[in-house]
């Protein structure tokens, strides 16, 4: 890495500026490099009027062979629905199974939706064409786990993110050289790497590259899946600073999914937790991990470490027993009603519907708002 990721970005700015008239083609509002010079900066809210992405009653099912003739139904995503507004990070949290990754790959109709609707900037996906979805895909990117899976190990780097370019008709001729290297400054690679194959890269290096790849073709909403996960923690911040970095500079919006809360604190604006395919609790993040509604979010935010020894010490962590349930064969009513250390026998006659806690937090249980289950003992706002 030569240069620190927000100069990167800074110093790519005066690259546009002398290259725009040269190449207006590659360099308009549909590039990441371009957006430097063309969007303006925008400021984190969740106010904004028009989401950029709204996911209605969204359901993904999977059948599974069961028996010799028999099938089953996997509900891997079951009745989400949620908004993204633009310029922000919705963070989608959960234990491995619950549907984190799917709902990504839904998102950018990678995966087939059973039911419902996905809806990208007053468009619904679902009902475009392959031709129009690929377009579509300009604007929406994904970065996948892992990051050196999804590179071609006979392919360098330059022609890697050369490939992205070319199949949208972006940057053609000598337009494409400047463009490739002006996207590894943006992530912090000197421009040497575009001769280097993954298998030269570390960890690190390649999500960068993945991360350049995602913003060759301009996207304004990129779809994180565990994207540090597998690096140091060490890595994990540059990778985090990044990030947050590109986003301010380029009006991005994210979805981040993590099993990590702390990694979803530190960058997420709203959070999202999942259990058994569906979400349970909605809110921002502050509200949130101050006052976390459902038994499950407490029992997932307990188990965070705190840097504190003292309050370390004395905070009281939540065990649940058991694994998730059979997701072909799931309880009735309430889905974590067989884990949940407050269930009652109303929780199995009914799913939640979502109740209001506070403004933009809401959680699926019944006992939201009872005096017993209010707090969350020894969790820090």
């Amino acid at each position: 890495m030569t240069t620190p990721p927000a100069a990167a970005v800074t110093a790519v700015s005066a690259v546009i500026a002398s290259e725009a008239k040269q190449s207006p083609a590659c360099m308009d509002a549909s590039s990441p490099a371009g957006n430097v010079g063309t969007r303006p900066t925008r400021h984190r809210s969740a106010t904004d009027a028009a989401p950029i992405l709204r996911v209605e009653n969204l359901s993904v099912h999977f059948p599974v062979r069961h028996g010799v003739f028999g099938t089953r139904i996997v509900k891997a995503l079951d009745d989400v629905s949620f908004d993204v507004p633009r310029g922000i990070t919705l963070g989608i949290a959960g234990e491995s199974g619950c549907g984190k990754s799917t709902l990504g790959f839904a998102v950018t109709m990678l995966q087939k939706l059973t039911a419902g609707r996905v809806i990208f900037d007053g468009t619904d996906l679902g009902q475009l064409g392959r031709r129009a979805v690929r377009q579509m895909r300009r604007r929406m990117q994904i970065v996948f786990q892992d990051s050196a899976a999804s590179l071609n190990p006979r392919t360098q780097i330059g022609a890697i993110l050369g490939q992205a370019l070319d199949i949208h008709g972006l940057c053609p001729g000598r337009q494409r050289t400047p463009r490739i290297r002006a996207l590894l400054d943006m992530v912090g690679l000197a421009a040497n790497f575009a001769d280097r194959f993954p298998h030269q890269l570390s960890g690190g290096q390649a999500q960068r590259v993945a991360i350049a790849r995602a913003l060759a073709v301009g996207a304004e909403l990129i779809v994180y899946d565990e994207p540090v996960s597998a690096l140091d923690v060490s890595i994990q911040a540059q990778i985090i600073n990044l990030l947050q970095n590109l986003q301010r500079e380029l009006a991005l919006t994210y979805l981040f999914i993590s099993h990590d809360l702390s990694i979803v604190r530190h960058i997420s604006d709203i959070v999202a937790v999942m259990y058994l395919g569906r979400i349970v609790e909605f809110a921002p993040k502050t509200s949130l991990y101050a006052h976390p509604s459902h038994p499950y979010s407490r029992a997932l935010l307990s188990a965070v470490p705190v840097p504190d020894p003292a309050l370390e010490r004395a905070r009281q962590r939540i065990i649940l027993k058991g694994d998730l349930p059979d997701p072909t064969n799931p309880p009735s009513g309430c889905g974590f009603r067989t884990r949940c250390p407050i269930a009652i026998a109303a929780c199995a006659e009914l799913a939640p519907p979502p109740f209001p806690v506070a403004d933009d937090h809401w959680a699926r249980c019944i006992r939201v708002g009872e005096p017993a289950t209010v707090s969350a003992p020894g969790l820090s706002p």
